[in-house]
């Protein structure tokens, strides 16, 4: 791919997630990100403070959600271009290339660290599924996970039903291209600076009605918190009634 034409697709893949990442954090609600986090943790670490456990309630959803809007908007798209593969519409299976003695499936993970054993099996299973629907082409099929970063010092061994490569083995084997991985980085230019205002101010904001919101529902007429109720709403059989959120109708950040 040549540098112009690549710098161009970096900056509208780059451009397609931030607008994943402002639409994810208008929608977000603090009893959606309150609900996936343990209580009992931030009673035992002696956290006391309402803007606290917002923030850091708020950083741990968003960066466990960014690893996945990244990946689709990011990872995916540049490497099936990169490779010239084509969509596929095999579950587990990203985009595949066909070349004159094998077919190549792709899934592509973030990194190494992806998945359990069960997601693993999960992932040869829907290897071998596209496998049986490609077998009167009589090519070989050559099943492969590829993690965006990362290192691995030789093929993974644990399952021999796909290959794995990781960070630059892995951009390599798509185009040939030993220094990919890093013109990816290079390339990324003032994107990233002139998109974190925009978001950075709508986090602020984020942080504010939260924070208000918590204090609101969780903590008592002093302004301690108020655990056992935070502990009923995340754990409890039947959740404590909380008044409604009223939001203005022009506001452009309404979850």
């Amino acid at each position: 791919m040549e540098t112009k034409n690549l710098e161009h697709e970096i900056a509208r893949c780059l451009e397609n997630f931030y607008s994943r990442r402002l639409q994810g954090l208008e929608k977000l609600s603090l009893r959606r990100i309150l609900s996936k986090k343990n209580p009992y943790l931030y009673r035992a670490l002696g956290v006391e403070k309402a803007s606290d456990i917002v923030e850091q309630n708020l950083v741990a959803f968003v960066i466990s959600s960014d690893e996945t809007k990244f990946g689709d908007c990011f990872c995916e798209p540049l490497a099936r271009l990169a490779s010239g593969g084509k969509v596929s519409d095999a579950e587990g299976v990203d985009f595949t290339v066909e070349f004159a003695d094998r077919y190549l499936a792709v899934a592509v993970k973030s990194g190494p660290a992806w998945g359990n054993r069960d997601q693993h099996k999960r992932q040869s299973t829907n290897f071998d599924s596209l496998r049986s629907r490609l077998y009167k082409i009589q090519k070989k099929f050559d099943p492969l996970v590829g993690q965006a970063y990362g290192r691995q010092s030789s093929e993974s061994t644990e399952n021999s039903r796909f290959r794995r490569r990781s960070g630059q083995a892995f951009w390599q084997e798509l185009t040939g291209d030993p220094d990919f991985y890093l013109k990816l980085i290079r390339l990324m230019k003032d994107v990233p600076a002139k998109n974190r205002s925009k978001y950075r101010a709508l986090w602020d904001q984020a942080v504010n009605r939260f924070t208000a919101e918590f204090v609101r529902d969780f903590c008592d007429s002093n302004g301690a918190i108020d655990w056992e109720k935070l502990v009923a709403f995340a754990s409890g059989t039947e959740r404590p009634k909380f008044p409604k959120v009223r939001r203005t109708s022009d506001s452009s950040n309404q979850t």
